[in-house]
């Protein structure tokens, strides 16, 4: 379906959304896949510069993925259902690659609470960051 990153025995797969969005998985960080998205037409708000949707889209994908990956080292099998998100922009995005990681905060049975920063050209210096809440369900089937 689309591209993934292995971690030992995790595979998280992007959805249709981040592909389409230019997003790829890049080299895992303390066990959490860097999210990437390129600049470009696709991802433009303002002339010149990145369009808050897309930095958003970017972080939402970086906290599935890093949740997923710390689900899967733990041998849990559970859906992640979002519950919500909260974004700070800190900083305007510019014509370049953009990169999130996530950190899983928390995961209990039921709700897990991951922590994403986004950055540019220096991870010290983040453009943006969110916390999400998921809940954690029993598989369907």
């Amino acid at each position: 379906m689309s591209e993934g990153q292995r971690d030992g025995s995790v595979l998280f797969t992007l959805p249709p959304f981040a592909l389409a969005m230019g997003m790829t998985l890049a080299a895992d960080e303390d066990s959490s896949p860097i999210v990437t998205m390129q600049f470009g037409a696709h991802s433009e708000g303002r002339p010149g510069f990145l369009h808050g949707g897309a930095i958003g889209g970017l972080l939402e994908m970086a906290g599935f993925a890093a949740l997923s990956a710390h689900l899967a080292r733990n041998g849990v099998n559970q859906r992640m259902k979002p519950i919500n998100i909260s974004i700070e922009y800190l900083r305007a995005g510019l014509p370049q690659p953009v990169y999130a990681i996530g950190q899983v905060v928390r995961a209990g049975r039921r709700v897990a609470n991951v922590r994403v920063e986004a950055w540019q050209s220096d991870r010290a210096v983040p453009i943006a960051s969110c916390w999400m809440n998921f809940h954690l369900a029993a598989p369907k089937g």
